[in-house]
């Protein structure tokens, strides 16, 4: 390595935008579900005045990171930071909806305590839900790095900017990808290794809908693959497993993957 390259690196240096660590946003995020669902909690024991002083101080702790974030100068932090917080009742209450969904859609399910701590389908839709309500404000970079944190957590790629309806339900969940400009309804319950992509990843597409509409109470089976910003499922319609969909489709169809199966006697083989 020469002198060049240390030059190079320095340089580089000086022109990065200065961002919190990304394990510090997880840890604002994460902390501040803890205190929007006790369930998430050991032990939890705290009085009015006790939430409130928390929840200041956990707006003080985004404060600061919005601060830190230069990416994020042409914010208004302190406005960003009360808005946000003042959206956090209605945010709660839909995570509700998305953990009573889960509850009531597993059979495995036992309680919706038990959804809320230990399921990754809520932890990577509660996530979500925070990055979507940031970057409805306007916040850069902050979004991305949560959702990339659930992804790595769960396995479920949900872009912060996709339109999710309310009773969201994801079951197992590892391998789902939900596009950008995906809009999803209310009631959708979506299984293992679903994708909602684009037809194309051109770069020229970028400010265009790429990703699919799923209208209210459908069902996309594991491995379905749902592809196309003009592509609309239509309510009430049961998307079976390993289909692969570039077109619409009206409501209350089902559609399913009809593969052929051929089974061997290995005993008469021999």
């Amino acid at each position: 390595m020469n002198e060049a390259f240390f030059q190079r690196l320095h340089n580089k240096q000086r022109e990065i935008a200065d961002v919190p660590p990304n394990d510090v946003i997880a840890e604002w995020a994460l902390h501040l579900l803890d205190l929007l669902f006790p369930e998430r909690q050991t032990h939890p024991n705290r009085d009015v005045e006790q939430l409130k002083e928390q929840f200041a101080r956990s707006e003080a702790d985004l404060l600061s990171i919005l601060n830190r974030t230069k990416a994020c100068e042409s914010c208004n932090h302190g406005k960003v930071a009360a808005r946000f917080y003042g959206h956090l009742p209605e945010l709660q209450r839909i995570m509700y909806t998305d953990a009573a969904a889960l509850f009531e859609g597993d059979p495995a399910a036992t309680s919706t305590f038990e959804v809320i701590r230990t399921y990754p389908g809520f932890l990577a839709i509660a996530l979500y839900r925070l990055a979507h309500a940031l970057i409805v404000l306007d916040v850069p970079l902050l979004p991305r790095i949560l959702t990339e944190h659930a992804h790595s957590q769960t396995g479920i790629d949900i872009h912060p900017a996709a339109t999710i309806g309310e009773y969201f339900c994801i079951d197992h969940g590892t391998g789902v990808v939900i596009g950008e400009t995906a809009v999803i309804g209310d009631q959708v319950k979506v299984y293992q290794g679903v994708t909602l992509g684009a037809m194309s990843v051109e770069k020229i597409l970028a400010n265009t809908r790429r990703h699919p509409t799923i209208e209210d109470r459908v069902v996309i089976y594991a491995g379905a693959t749902i592809l196309g910003g003009d592509t609309v499922i239509g309510h009430d319609s049961v998307i079976g497993g390993n289909v692969w969909l570039t077109s619409s489709i009206p409501p209350y169809s089902t559609v399913y993957h009809q593969p052929t199966v051929k089974i061997v006697d290995s005993k008469a083989a021999h």
